[in-house]
């Protein structure tokens, strides 16, 4: 029988977990600008790449 433990080990699970870390990494985003933290200092503090920060930051800045 397939058991939780064997799917845990799976590409798919693993991936899958990865991209929702990731995505809640993303959305801590606005908050951290907010504080005055710059792009580069998030992207170092949650590991990610400038490009996915710039890129969380203007999908929740109100439009002009």
């Amino acid at each position: 029988m397939f058991g939780l433990s064997e799917f845990k080990q799976t590409r798919v699970y693993q991936e899958a977990k990865q991209e929702g870390r990731v995505e809640a990494k993303l959305e801590s985003v606005p908050q951290l600008l907010a504080l005055g933290l710059t792009v580069e200092q998030i992207a170092q503090a949650l590991d990610l790449d400038i490009a996915q920060v710039q890129q969380a930051a203007k999908q929740t800045s109100p439009e002009q």
